[in-house]
């Protein structure tokens, strides 16, 4: 790998810092290798290098880069796992200008690096020459995706103190949901469909909801009550994500009873709620979850934080016409340029969804299940575009989403 990488990164920090002459670095032959099969994303014969290298795998280039570095810059997420594996050093700091793997992962945009990263105990804090940090030079690129992975990471330490009993109290999470709540705690995406979907595939939908609230309650309160350190951004979140929580809890708790009472045998609640979501208004607006977001904010108790002060501010000016869900994003994620370049799923707000409706291929889905959603109000305005009813299946489309087939499985679906 050339030094030019590197120097992109300097460059993107502004820096006015000479560069000092490189030393001369001397590599052996299994090292200068292990550089170059990164430089080429050959994880095959990195992994088989890495076998047989004995030695530390710190050594680093005439810049001061370790081959982790290296690999995080190309945003090459195994070659990153096979050597954090090796023992590598996450916060190796040998690089003339001061960057660790971190900054070389929010540079590359990979958003699954810098997690692996971080798990791995990168320091989110450490800052660079220039005085920045990962999640800054980041957003300084406009990898607000790396950035939101970083900004919204939870050391996992500060959750398994619940899995303790204190008192005689009982522990309020259970050890066997602490890896999946962690996961879904440091979720980017607030969109109340996704929480419901990440509850789902977290597997937290089964387990006492109650007490996972009681959780983010005590979580926010430890945020606001850190000394020189308060996290108003994160304190928020966990109030915010609770407060989702407590509605899925009452869609739950209705779609039961229904059944119970024998009126809607079929009723499935996660529909139920999403449908509840998902569903405009004759202007085309999300009347629920304009609501649900502005009760919300509403409820935060900390209202002398600046972070209420502010969402409060916005949602009552007139001349903000920003949806409320949007207005919160923005203060948990941070503002964002260039948004109508960015494709969402309709259903959950994900970004950059690789699926689409197979019909009209004007709206975008993460997958069939975001699409069975989103179908029940989308059918209604989904058309096939002019001179395409003439055209031969295109075999070659795998990513679009068959509405058909969609529409077919829910017909064995009641809908209230």
């Amino acid at each position: 790998m050339s030094s030019e990488k590197p120097n992109t990164a300097q460059d993107a920090a502004d820096s006015s810092d000479t560069k000092p002459a490189a030393p001369k670095v001397v590599l052996t032959a299994d090292q200068q290798a292990i550089f170059n099969r990164i430089a080429k994303n050959e994880n095959s014969e990195l992994r088989l290098l890495l076998s047989q290298y004995k030695a530390s795998v710190d050594f680093v280039d005439e810049n001061g880069m370790t081959p982790l570095q290296h690999a995080a810059y190309k945003g090459n997420k195994e070659a990153v796992q096979l050597l954090l594996d090796q023992g590598a050093d996450v916060n190796s700091s040998k690089h003339e200008y001061n960057y660790t793997a971190l900054h070389f992962g929010a540079l590359s945009g990979s958003a699954e690096v810098c997690l692996k990263l971080l798990l791995a105990g990168a320091d989110a804090k450490a800052i660079n020459s220039v005085g920045r940090t990962a999640a800054q030079m980041g957003a300084f690129v406009a990898n607000h995706e790396a950035v939101g992975t970083i900004n919204n990471f939870v050391p996992l330490k500060d959750v398994e103190c619940y899995t303790v009993a204190r008192g005689q109290k009982e522990a309020l999470l259970p050890v066997v949901l602490l890896e999946p709540f962690h996961s879904f705690i440091m979720q980017v995406n607030i969109h109340p469909v996704r929480i419901l979907l990440n509850l789902q595939r977290y597997g937290l939908l089964a387990s006492d909801m109650k007490n996972l609230r009681a959780v983010l309650v005590e979580m926010m309160e430890r945020e606001m009550k850190r000394r020189g350190e308060v996290n108003e951004v994160m304190a928020f979140k966990y109030h915010y994500l609770g407060y989702v929580m407590g509605e899925i809890v009452k869609h739950r708790d209705y779609a039961n009873s229904r059944r119970d009472a024998q009126q809607e045998q079929k009723t499935d609640f996660v529909e139920l709620f999403a449908k509840r979501v998902l569903k405009p208004n004759k202007d085309g607006t999300l009347e629920y979850v304009e609501a649900l977001v502005r009760e919300c904010v509403r409820e935060f108790p900390f209202r002398d934080c600046t972070i209420f002060r502010q969402m409060v501010t916005q949602l009552a000016s007139k001349e903000n016409l920003a949806p409320a869900l949007d207005i919160v994003r923005a203060a948990i994620n941070g503002q964002r340029g260039f948004q109508d370049t960015i494709t969402y799923c309709s259903s959950c707000g994900e970004e950059k969804p690789d699926k689409k409706c197979s019909k009209c291929k004007e709206v975008q889905y993460c997958d069939r299940e975001c699409q069975r959603l989103h179908w029940f109000t989308h059918k209604k305005v989904c058309s096939r575009p002019s001179g395409a009813a003439g055209e031969a299946p295109n075999a070659a489309a795998a990513k679009d989403i068959d509405s058909t087939e969609i529409s077919e499985q829910l017909q064995k679906t009641s809908y209230y």
